[in-house]
């Protein structure tokens, strides 16, 4: 029989790989089911993807780019893989019972899928937004006096980026937009 220190080492070991293995393998899930190319193998994700194509948000003159993951996943640890396992209920609706699997499905479905991205993003105070559109970085004598009135009503009204800024990187859907969901008397009159 063993001593009883080997095997607590021994334990500790074995503990210490498997955990160091979970977590790489967690870590490389990650890393990959946050990719462009993993986002839109998905066929029913390929008529979001076609829209994208040519946005300010795909193409532009500093060549930087956002992807799927950089607008509709959060970036902290916690709350992206919080949000990873949620979308996992993906998997059902896209195999099990598809429910998008066709143009006119999609299309029946687009305003509640944006409207409920707009929702987590006024939620989250457009983090994902903020992520690479940090306002301490903004170069305000870049802006349009009129890009520049409209920011400054917006801060001093306290709304967030997705308030105004939707519908930039896909087809605006039909329906209710984030005036309506949200309740600006204001920016509905526009």
């Amino acid at each position: 029989m063993l001593p009883r220190w080997k095997l607590i080492v021994g334990l500790a070991l074995a503990l210490m790989v498997f955990s160091v293995s979970v977590g790489i393998s967690g870590a490389y899930v990650l890393a990959h089911t946050s990719t462009e190319e993993f986002c839109v193998s998905c066929h029913e994700m390929s008529y979001n993807f076609a829209e994208y194509k040519g946005t300010i948000h795909d193409t532009n003159r500093t060549g930087v780019r956002a992807i799927c993951t950089d607008c509709h996943v959060p970036h902290a640890p916690g709350p992206l893989v919080l949000a990873k396992i949620k979308a996992t209920k993906d998997l059902y609706y896209t195999y099990i019972s598809p429910s998008i699997d066709t143009k006119e499905k999609f299309e029946a479905k687009r305003a509640a899928m944006a409207q409920g991205v707009w929702r987590s993003m006024k939620a989250s105070d457009s983090h994902e937004c903020r992520s690479c559109h940090r306002e301490d970085k903004m170069s305000l004598e870049l802006q349009t006096a009129k890009a520049k009135s409209r920011h400054a009503k917006g801060k001093a009204e306290g709304k967030t980026c997705i308030e105004c800024h939707f519908a930039i990187a896909h087809k605006e859907p039909e329906g209710p937009g984030p005036a309506e969901l949200f309740g600006d008397a204001a920016a509905k009159a526009q």
